[in-house]
This record gives structure tokens, sequence and C-alpha cells, in this order.
């Protein structure tokens, strides 16, 4: 039988194969949001978002579309999945939420009309009946988190097995736990064999150590940082709940297999001392493509110029190929001051940059902390340790943000970085031959007393715009203020308050970040996730 060709078809199987093919189209082009920042990298930008551009973001025709109620705090930032076939519901675009109260919520990203007013899934790892709950903030000995510590952290998902895995903490009949969960994407069921409870020791001698081991500690351990996958391992990194006089605490990383959950390596970053724990304000451990993990480290006992094997104060390489060992690393010479004064280098996240082709240091990495200083690196040989100075690094510019500590994750996008530091203005940094401009070269006008780690939506290299959440007003419980902001000069385009009340967000949450697929941005609060738009 010969093949008819399409210019031969009736009018409405055209039509049907038009719609066919725009369908196939829009399905390959659909952005996925899948890890915190976009990438491991961290970057934060997506470029490829074809509907929000500068020219319509505005009060007039953007806005607050629709919002969902959640039954806690969304510290982490919200997961994206097109085309995802829902049991019993048929295909749905996907945003994935995750709260304080230990729930994981799977919603309609598109609308909340008719029967997509309710989750297309809901699943909790509480049951208070059988005396299963969320940690009490009190049990902590801090406030940082307030009133209970659930899921804190960004999850990860594997779109290629269809699974979302999740760090739950849960207090059980007086002990305490913390668990990896791997849930299917489509329902929620738990896969396996999971969860997993997580458990740990490393040999060390330092603050908590027992015959010579240390261990994890379900209670003291706070898994703020974002999960990171890479090469088939789920890789989960801790901190502490927040107050220095918790010294018997060790920052973590501890990985798992994605696909059996059996542990498969785990690193302290204080075996020998104390501290050292990964907050980097939610950031995710970043990973480059030779499979080598990089984080910072906040305040706790650095060692290693000495032959040492702790590493606070450090922004740390990773090898992942012979389970975890640390390969390079920088610290700042001034690193004892630094962890005496709380001006941790790890109040930041650590940023991967592209490759800088036809540049003496092509492959970078770049962080900064409550000291306000930016420090660029070179992958390859990011520095050590030099007791006079940082001269031995690629870059390093002090008072960048006017003097003010940054506690969040630079964004980068067409060869510019973009920071926000505490009761500071954006500030959007050039880089040119692989090194960044001294000064910015745009600065908004608008300063956030809590500073906010921005993302970058844009088509390609045109229509960038910066998306950031202001959480000034968390300690009286006021809204979120979604900000809007021109790429290249920092101007202003839109702001939710901008509006009155239609556009108001949810309660706002710390370190809170937006996240923009498709033409809308999901912004999570301390009681719902609000979704903005175009009219």
């Amino acid at each position: 039988m010969k093949r008819q060709s399409v210019c031969h078809l009736s009018g409405f199987a055209l039509l049907l194969v038009v719609f066919l093919l725009a369908g196939v189209v829009r399905s390959q082009c659909q952005v996925k949001v899948t890890t915190y920042h976009y990438d491991n990298f961290r970057t934060g930008q997506n470029v490829n978002e074809g509907i929000l551009k500068p020219s319509v973001v505005n009060p007039n025709t953007f806005g607050k579309l629709f919002s969902q109620a959640v039954n806690g705090q969304l510290y982490a930032e919200p997961l994206y999945l097109p085309n995802v076939l829902i049991p019993s519901k048929g295909l749905h675009n996907v945003v994935f939420v995750a709260t304080e109260h230990d729930s994981v919520y799977a919603f309609d990203a598109d609308n909340n009309q008719g029967s997509n007013s309710k989750p297309l899934w809901r699943v909790s790892f509480v049951n208070p009946g059988q005396g299963i709950t969320t940690i009490p903030s009190t049990d902590t000995g801090t406030v940082m988190i307030y009133p209970e510590v659930g899921i804190t952290s960004t999850p990860v998902i594997d779109p290629r097995n269809g699974t979302l895995y999740v760090v739950a903490a849960t207090k059980e009949k007086g002990s305490y736990f913390q668990r990896l969960h791997a849930l299917d994407v489509t329902s929620g069921t738990e896969k396996f064999g999971g969860p997993v409870v997580i458990q740990a020791t490393v040999p060390g001698t330092g603050w908590g150590s027992l015959n010579g081991k240390i261990a994890f500690d379900p209670l003291r351990n706070n898994q703020r940082a974002a999960l990171l996958l890479m090469n088939g391992v789920i890789y989960i990194a801790w901190a502490s709940h927040g107050l220095e006089n918790q010294l018997a605490y060790h920052g973590w990383v501890i990985g798992y297999n994605e696909n059996t959950l059996a542990q498969v390596a785990a690193y302290a970053v204080t075996p020998n001392g104390k501290q050292g724990g990964i907050w980097e304000s939610g950031c995710g451990l970043a990973a480059d493509a030779q499979g080598n993990i990089y984080f910072m480290a906040g305040n706790g006992t650095f060692d290693a110029d000495s032959g040492g094997s702790d590493y606070g104060e450090s922004y740390v390489k990773l090898s992942t190929t012979t389970g975890l060992s640390v390969v390079d690393y920088f610290t700042p010479f001034d690193e004892a001051t630094l962890s005496a004064q709380d001006r941790d280098l790890g109040s930041g996240g650590a940023v991967l940059l592209p490759f800088q082709a036809g540049t003496a240091h092509p492959s970078l990495a770049l962080g900064a902390g409550k000291n306000g200083v930016i420090y660029l690196l070179d992958r390859t040989n990011m520095g050590h340790f030099n007791s006079s100075g940082n001269q031995q690094i690629v870059q390093s510019i002090t008072s960048a943000f006017g003097g003010h500590a940054l506690y969040s994750t630079p964004a980068y996008w067409q060869h510019q970085m973009y920071f926000w530091a505490a009761h500071d203005f954006l500030r959007i940094f050039g880089i040119s031959n692989g090194l960044l401009t001294n000064n910015p070269i745009a600065i908004s006008t608008i300063p956030l007393g809590s500073g906010a780690t921005p993302v970058v939506s844009s088509f390609g290299s045109t229509n960038g715009i910066v998306w950031a959440l202001q959480t000034d007003q968390v300690s009286t419980n006021g809204p979120a203020v979604l900000h809007a902001l021109d790429a290249n000069t920092a101007v202003e385009l839109y702001n939710s308050s901008q509006a009155g009340s239609r556009d108001m967000a949810g309660p706002a949450v710390k370190f809170a970040v937006p996240t923009v697929a498709n033409g809308k941005v999901y912004v999570g609060t301390a009681n719902r996730v609000d979704v903005y738009g175009l009219f």
C-alpha cells in the first residue's frame, strides 16, 4: 500500500497530524526541573523558557494564577516534570513539593480546577497514632526551623526511572530517625524496598567519638543541603541545626545506590575535630562531569595543611571513584578568624561555571559566604591553603557586596553572575577571559534584608529574567514577595506586591527559591505553593 503524504491528507486528518506533531514538539521542548537550581553545576539557569519574556512580565499581564494548600513549610525548592501519567487520572504536568510536616505532594502544574483542586497524590511519613511525628524544634535546641523539622532539603528526581528521592526526619517513641525514601513519581509509592534508615560511622577521634569512630546523629545533624544524583548514586549532605554551642556535630556526605538504596560511601568533614557543617543555605552539593563533588563547609576544625583530615571553613573537592575522598581543596588564609567569628564560608552555595574555552583556567568553581568575599577557583588546582593570602587562587574580590554577608547561591547566565547578599541589592558581575569584573556591571535598586537565591530564565541568549523571593517578613509570618528583574540591567519588571492583594504570596520561608518552568513560576511558602504566570 502506498504511503499517503501529508499534502494529500484530508482536512481533518491534516489537523490531527498537526495537533499530534505539536504535542510531540511541546513534549520535547518542555523543561524538566529535577534538581536544585536546575543542574548539578547549580547554575540556576533555565535557558528554554519561551513564554515568559521581559515584555510580558508586568502587573498588567502577569500575576498569581492559583494556589494549592499544603500542611507545612516549604523549605524545599519545587520540582517539575511534564507529561506524567498518573494512574486513573491521565497525563499531567506535575509540580512536586515537600513539607516540614513530612509530606510530599504532587499537584497538577497548570491549574487547580475540577479534579485538579486536590493533589494528584500525597504521601505522609508521620503517623501520630503510632507515635511517629516530625521532630519538634525544641528537641534540636534551636528555633532555626520552627515549629517542626521534617523534610528540609530539596529532593531530587531521576526521570529515567521515574523516582523522586527525599530525606525525611521523624521522632518515634522518643527516638530520632532520618530516612531516604524513593517514591514513584506517578503515585508516591515507595520503591526499591525503601525507605532506608540513614546510619553511618567513620574512623575519627573528634567530638562525639567512641572507640576511635564518630557516628552520624539523626537528631543533631540537619539535612539542609539539596540532594545530588550523580552516576546512579544519591548523595546527601548534613550540617547542624545552627547553634554554635552544639559542638558535638560534624558535616557529613553519605551516598546511596539509587536502585538498591544500599549505602555506598560515607565521609565526615571533621573526623578528628568538630563542626564543618554543610549548610550552603539549602544549595545542593555541586558535581562535575568527571564524577567529582564540590561543597563549602562552615565553621570548624581545619588541619589539612599540616597533614590532618579536617576541612572546616573550606571549599572541598571529593572524588567518588573510590568511595568519597578529598582530592583538592581551598581554604581562605584567614580561616581561623572566620571560624572564630562565625563568618562561615559555607553560608553560600558552591557553583561550577560552564567550560570557559580559550582561557587560562577553563574549569572554574565559584563561591562566597558571610565574609562577603567572592572566591574564583580552578577546579583542577584549587589552591589549598596559604597563610599569607589568597593569591594562589584564580581571583578573589573582597567587599564584593558592600560589606554584607551572602546566605544564598548565585546564578550564572551568559557570562554573568548574579549575587543577592543580605541587606543588599542584586549585583551582576560580568565574566571576561575567565575572570570576574572587579565591580558589578549592574546593580538593582531593591534591597532585600534576607538576600535571595536568584534563578534566571531565558530563551537561549535572549529574554533573560532574574527571579528571586524576598523573605524579609519570615519572623512576622508576612508574605513572601516574588521579584522579576531584567537579567542585563537589573531593572525590576514585576513584584507580587504591585497589584495589592491580587498576587500576594503565602507566608515567607527563609532561603526559599522559585522554580520557573514552561511559562509558570512556582513559589513555596509556609502553607501553600503559589503559581504565577500570564493571565
